[in-house]
């Protein structure tokens, strides 16, 4: 079943409300929050609140300006690519040095694109510790045995890979920042659309208060159904299937998104994630996601992936080596 939908932006001049500051909330045809574009997560804050912020939710400005300058070092430093919280965390830690944490050589901080510094001291704002909730005692049991079986097992075949280097899915919700974070948005009265560059995967959200998917339809990515509070897009996600992962939790996931525009470059986003059989209590984060203009380009992962080939033969060279260490040995 093929199904065509146009999403060329309706928008009405003039409408919106102002937020006192010269800049009024652009609202599409039907009244509604214009949140189309292409919006960045390239924000350096970290997942959880490190150590050194204990008990601070946000930052004065003048640690702000300090943690800049921090972060400036260690990118002048020489070191490899700092992803996602690696950046705040080295500068607080004062590491400066040029180790590299690849041995195979990564490109360095000129090929990443530039962090956004706010003065949140973590994204999780619930709980208000700024922690991700301890797991539950059977999700424990199931991550050690994970990991117990990827020791033993690295790669007896594909699917002992994760799903991202094998190009299946790369999961939801996004948090991680600075590497092909970027999301472009679409609008129609009755759907919104969501393009995560990584990995070119779309979240079709109809506009409705019809009822998810039966029990029995699962998906990668779950099921979504949207609706407005006031001038917040609310997304209600479930039916993901027993094969998606994130963080360890899969068919049971559920997610609660609110996407805000606070400012002509300001999206707010923010996530609401439950699975009592993973963690002990629900979690939030929030995301200040920015407008950009750069263009949203395919990730294209399947495309040459020679990297699943060399794992899978560079293992088996491995196992050779064990059995004739053996064989000489006996």
């Amino acid at each position: 079943m093929v199904v065509v939908m146009s999403f060329t932006p309706a928008l009405s001049a003039g409408q919106g409300a102002s937020d006192g500051h010269g800049w009024t909330l652009p609202r599409t045809a039907d009244g509604h929050p214009d949140l189309q574009g292409v919006w960045a997560n390239n924000n350096v804050t970290p997942l959880e609140r490190p150590p050194q912020w204990a008990g601070k939710e946000r930052l004065t400005d003048e640690e702000l300006a300090a943690l800049k300058v921090a972060a400036a070092q260690v990118i002048a430093s020489g070191l490899d690519a700092q992803f996602g919280d690696q950046l705040v965390l080295k500068a607080l830690a004062g590491l400066t040095d040029a180790d590299s944490y690849d041995t195979t050589g990564n490109y360095n901080q000129f090929w990443m694109a530039d962090r956004d510094f706010t003065h949140q001291t973590s994204l999780v704002i619930d709980p208000p510790d700024g922690q991700v909730p301890a797991l539950t005692a059977a999700a424990e049991r199931r991550t050690e045995e994970r990991r117990t079986y990827r020791s033993a097992h690295p790669a007896d075949g594909p699917e002992d890979r994760s799903l991202g280097e094998r190009c299946a899915n790369f999961g939801v919700p996004r948090l991680g920042a600075g590497y092909n974070s970027y999301f472009q948005i679409f609008q129609t009265s009755g759907h919104v659309a969501v393009l995560k560059e990584m990995a070119h995967d779309v979240t079709l959200i109809p506009i409705s208060d019809s009822p998810h998917a039966p029990d029995g339809v699962r998906q990668w990515n779950g099921d979504s159904r949207g609706r407005w509070d006031g001038d917040t897009l609310v997304v209600e996600t479930t039916n993901f299937s027993p094969q998606s992962n994130f963080r360890g939790s899969a068919e049971h996931l559920h997610l609660v998104e609110r996407y805000t525009r606070v400012g002509p470059d300001t999206l707010n986003y923010e996530v609401r994630i439950t699975d009592a059989s993973v963690w002990t209590r629900p979690w939030t984060v929030l995301i200040p996601l920015r407008r950009s203009t750069d263009a949203v380009f395919e990730y294209a992962c399947h495309e040459g992936n020679y990297g699943m080939g060399g794992i899978l033969s560079g293992h088996r060279a491995e196992e050779r080596a064990d059995t004739e260490a053996l064989t000489e040995i006996r």
